[in-house]
């Protein structure tokens, strides 16, 4: 059973940082593209950041300017992003999500591409 636990979620101050960690079970990591989305309040589920098998390999929304980075660590099963310089209009439920490829660059940027999703973690900044 493929499973995708988010951790790392908070309530923090606009400025500040936070490290999301999502870790799969379930599936090979490394044959995995992953990524991550968010949702918020009355809106739709938008990209946030992918990262191929090769962890070279990585893609980000507009709207970060600089701010995120999403990485993995293969010997843990384990992706990350990284959030700086966190914005009030940063406030959402993180999602990651795992897509099986043999393609080594290739990362995916539209949620239909991901099979496995997990359940979400709360990120609150206040202003």
């Amino acid at each position: 059973q493929v499973q995708l636990v988010e951790s790392g979620g908070g309530l923090v101050q606009a400025g500040d940082s936070l490290r999301l960690s999502c870790t799969l079970s379930g599936r090979t990591f490394t044959m995995c593209a992953m990524g991550w989305f968010r949702q918020a309040p009355g809106r739709e589920r938008e990209f946030v950041a992918a990262i191929g098998r090769s962890e070279t390999s990585t893609s980000y929304a507009d709207f970060e300017q600089g701010r995120f980075t999403i990485s993995r660590d293969n010997a843990k099963n384990t992706v990350y992003l990284q959030m700086n310089s966190l914005k009030p209009e940063d406030t959402a439920v993180y999602y990651c999500a795992a897509a099986f490829t043999y393609n080594t660059r290739s990362y995916f940027s539209r949620d239909v591409q991901y099979a496995y999703w997990g359940q979400g973690t709360q990120v609150t900044v206040s202003s």
